[in-house]
């Protein structure tokens, strides 16, 4: 730990003597709110150094000096990566981590990245963006040779340019697998208005059957969305305290745009791949765009307290394991629509004689085309489980602590109502009766310290929290992320203030 405190004070000058103090907030509610702009902690406009980047679940690239230019190690892996509790998939990354872990320099360094291959197939580097030679382009067979397994390539830059840019195989399916990474380039001094808290998400999607650990590149359609590398409800909270100014940075590179959307709070979009944005061209919404291969950089003030969701508001990108079901719905209702006995069948594409069968077997097939059908005449139970068959069911006493206290804070009232069968369209949102999905405990980690009982059963897929949290609470939940001592943390750089 004392290594990357080094890393970060050498590499952005912070230190407690560039603390801004922080004022009082009322706390009646009526009057917090009508005196905000008077409330907010003023920009320390003397602070000399940009605010380090948060990537969190992934970290930062280490550093060492060698007269003068900053050399960053990067090595491609073959590794597995738990993207959600009981979800562990097999991907290629950089240095243990997938995406790989955020390189921050400052505009005018010298960097050297020294590229291992550890792959089992050529690789190569594309540093996104970058306005350098060509021979550190990253485009094997055109600007360099293939790294071939076991060899080294060594990319070096004069960085002249700043803001938010990453790094990515070359090798395009490799990408989808993964390898992909951010590389921040702080301007010499801070941007105006000075941001306090500066966050890093990367947008993946992986494609992976429920029976397999393998993403599959080539598909078309995902079943996983992940933020950092972490489907909701593992992905990390955003630490911030109430009256911060914060820049989120948004990075994609997958197959899927993603319109990304902030609850509670207006933000101005202030920045892309190709750097900032004049502060005259800036303009207000909750949701921005994210396309593939783009960066999308946001800014507003913490103003509001609360748990505010942040999420991809492309309906199935708030659901884990979407995938084509195998067998009939749970729920058989009069007015339930029936699954198809194929993909084709259930996207119009009828085999049958006379050409348009009417019969159940070709009503719309569930799911996203995982690379298998539906088979409608599968046999499946119809309902919830029963209590004995939840008893005997393999959930681990965490689950069934958290569905205890999920009951408890219902009071044991039914979630539906009792003519829900006869509704047409129900379920919907992956709808099971009792807290099955539940599982607190099981992501339990100090950032989420304080959540409203039962929140992990509403977070799926590309979703997470910003949470503006009063100064006291702040505090606390920043002293319990400190005293976990966890190795190479990603907010280590907060400790410094505290």
């Amino acid at each position: 730990m004392s290594d990357r405190r080094t890393f970060l004070q050498r590499a952005f000058g912070l230190g407690a003597g560039l603390l801004a103090s922080r004022p009082v907030f009322a706390s009646d509610t009526s009057q917090r709110q009508a005196s905000r702009a008077e409330a907010l902690r003023p920009t320390d406009a003397h602070r000399r150094f940009p605010a380090p980047v948060i990537t969190t679940d992934v970290g930062d690239l280490p550093y060492t000096l060698d007269n003068g230019v900053k050399v960053f190690h990067l090595t491609a892996q073959v590794m597995k990566r738990q993207i959600a509790p009981d979800k562990t998939i097999d991907v290629w990354g950089f240095n243990g981590s997938a995406p790989g872990p955020t390189i921050q320099v400052t505009q005018g360094d010298r960097v050297r990245v020294v590229f291992e291959n550890q792959l089992p197939e050529p690789s190569s580097i594309h540093w996104h963006g970058f306005e350098d030679h060509i021979a550190f382009d990253g485009m094997p067979g055109i600007s360099q040779e293939p790294v071939r397994p076991g060899e080294r390539f060594v990319y070096e830059f004069n960085i002249h340019q700043e803001g938010t840019y990453f790094y990515h195989s070359h090798m395009a399916m490799q990408e989808m697998a993964g390898m992909l990474g951010g590389f921040i380039m702080h301007p010499r001094a801070p941007y105006t208005p000075v941001c306090d808290k500066d966050f890093l998400i990367h947008l993946q999607e992986y494609a992976v059957l429920p029976n397999s650990t393998i993403p599959n590149t080539m598909n078309m359609e995902f079943n996983w969305l992940v933020l950092n590398g972490k489907a909701g409800p593992a992905a990390t909270p955003l630490i911030v305290r109430l009256g911060d100014r914060v820049r989120i940075r948004f990075v994609n590179l997958g197959m899927d745009h993603h319109p990304m959307h902030i609850h509670g709070h207006t933000f101005h979009i202030t920045g892309t791949e190709g750097g900032r944005i004049p502060e005259s061209a800036w303009w207000p919404g909750n949701t921005v765009l994210v396309g593939v291969a783009q960066a999308r950089d946001i800014e507003f003030i913490a103003n509001n307290p609360g748990d505010w969701m942040l999420h991809c508001h492309l309906p199935h990108h708030m659901m884990n394991q979407m995938s084509s079901t195998v067998g009939r719905m749970t729920r058989m209702g009069d007015r339930t629509m029936p699954a198809g006995l194929s993909m084709n069948n259930g996207m119009g594409m009828l085999d049958g004689a006379p050409g348009a069968p009417m019969g159940e077997d070709y009503g719309p097939s569930l799911g996203r085309g995982m690379g298998f059908g539906s088979g409608s005449d599968s046999s499946t139970t119809n309902g919830p489980l029963s209590a004995a068959a939840m008893k005997a069911s393999t959930h681990s006493a965490d689950q069934m602590h958290d569905m205890a206290v999920m009951q408890k804070d219902n009071n044991q009232r039914p979630e539906i109502s009792h003519n829900a069968n006869s509704v047409p369209n129900f379920p919907q949102d992956a709808f099971m009766e009792g807290p099955m999905m539940m599982m607190d405990s099981r992501v339990e980690k100090p950032e989420n310290y304080g959540l409203r009982p039962g929140w992990s059963r509403f977070m799926q897929g590309m979703m997470t929290f910003i949470r503006v949290l009063p100064p006291e609470q702040y505090d606390e939940v920043i002293s319990r992320m400190k005293h976990a001592n966890r190795p190479d943390d990603p907010y280590s750089s907060l400790f410094l203030k505290s």
